[in-house]
């Protein structure tokens, strides 16, 4: 069977991965695959995009990504739209099924001739932008009506989580009866737990407790939580003990993207302000191989974002052996086990501190919790068992 994805920005963010680890699993299982995308830059995208494992080619990246800065929304429902046209009228691959995501505008014209359709929704994107303006509320309403009428013209949907598929049918007011499939992202348990690379941490630090945040450089991701959670910790600690304790912050960072390059110049300073500066290191999107020496120094994952869709990075830590602390609401409580594979603290600094003050002195405790959110991810988040699921919903959908 021949499968063709479109996606708006292969980059390295949860989505994309999600894209990827799809690709791979149906290329698993015999299929023909290409991925199509508006974006993708060899320096800022997952190795299997860049490698030739998967085909990949891009098309409309020279249609503007904004509008004098502004209309982010509305420049990416064109480039998909017109990608979308060039598939279905221009491509040379012409596919059994398409696998759409995050922007359903382009549904229908990958639907002209006749071809199925799956719409795999992370998220309602018109939950993801405030509205605190009337113009800015002229502006999303007929955006706001074409992602909910186009995602309504998918063969099927699926969801990365119990939680988006509760958020759906409540965004949605007209697709309350449309069925929905949860199918829970994995992740690539092979790459993951290869032998390391021959190469140093790029983070020079005598701690013996190592925390570690890893999330785009969004304002939505809440990455200050973990820094004051350390401005807390720090007030709990002697100066020597607080000695032996280091944050790092590692995060996907586009420059073409104005929130990465002022949030990133924002956190900074907020640790300069804190004084923080000795006890807290920024990495730039670092490589795959740089994640996983990353998640083997640290001894614990701090993941800040609160609702947050599904949540690829709380898998990883745990696969590899390193419990997290996460927001108790949202996809993580789908995926971590609280004060067995980790905690599930509340929004607050105080909250976080104090489960990173259990770890920072009790050794022990994160090595236990290590063995039993590996075990937990191997066997509820295979990737064997995601292919066979995903595989089930395209030889359905094309009957």
């Amino acid at each position: 069977m021949k499968i063709a994805f479109l996606h708006p920005d292969l980059g390295i963010g949860g989505a994309e991965r999600l894209i990827v680890d799809a690709a791979v699993a149906l290329k698993s299982k015999g299929h023909e695959v290409r991925i199509y995308t508006n974006h993708h830059d060899p320096k800022h995208c997952f190795d299997e995009t860049r490698d030739g494992t998967l085909k990949t080619e891009v098309i409309g990246d020279y249609l503007p990504r904004t509008l004098f800065g502004r209309f982010y929304a509305l420049c990416a429902y064109v480039r998909m739209i017109c990608a979308a046209f060039h598939l279905v009228f221009k491509s040379d691959f012409e596919p059994d099924v398409y696998i759409c995501d995050q922007v359903s505008a382009a549904i229908p014209v990958l639907k002209w001739k006749g071809t199925k359709v799956i719409f795999y929704c992370h998220f309602p994107d018109l939950l993801l932008t405030a509205r605190k303006s009337w113009w800015k509320k002229l502006y999303r309403a007929p955006l706001d009506w074409i992602e909910e009428s186009t995602t309504g013209k998918a063969d099927e949907i699926l969801v990365n989580s119990n939680f988006t598929a509760g958020v759906f049918k409540h965004t949605f007011k007209s697709l309350q009866n449309t069925s929905l499939k949860v199918l829970h992202p994995t992740i690539n348990v092979q790459n993951l737990l290869r032998p390391l690379p021959d190469a140093e941490l790029e983070v020079k630090t005598d701690a013996t407790t190592i925390f570690l945040s890893i999330n785009r450089y969004e304002r939505k991701k809440n990455i200050q939580l973990a820094i004051d959670a350390m401005d807390r910790l720090s007030k709990k600690l002697n100066p020597k003990d607080f000695s032996k304790i280091h944050l790092i912050i590692a995060g996907g960072y586009d420059e073409r993207v104005e929130e990465n390059v002022s949030h990133h110049s924002e956190l900074q300073d907020s640790v300069q302000r804190l004084r923080l500066q000795n006890h807290v290191t920024f990495l730039r999107s670092p490589s795959d191989d740089a994640k996983r020496l990353l998640f083997h120094a640290c001894t614990a994952v701090i993941y800040t974002p609160s609702n947050e869709h599904f949540g690829i990075v709380p898998l990883e830590a745990m696969l590899l052996g390193r419990p997290v602390l996460a927001c108790a609401s949202g996809g993580p409580l789908e995926t971590v086990i609280d004060q067995q594979t980790g905690f599930l603290c509340s929004a607050e600094p105080g909250a976080f501190a104090e489960r990173m003050l259990d770890l920072a002195k009790d050794r022990s405790l994160a090595r236990e919790m290590g063995v039993s959110a590996s075990e937990h991810v191997k066997k509820n988040f295979s990737f064997t068992s995601f292919s066979k699921k995903l595989d089930e919903v395209v030889q359905d959908c094309v009957k």
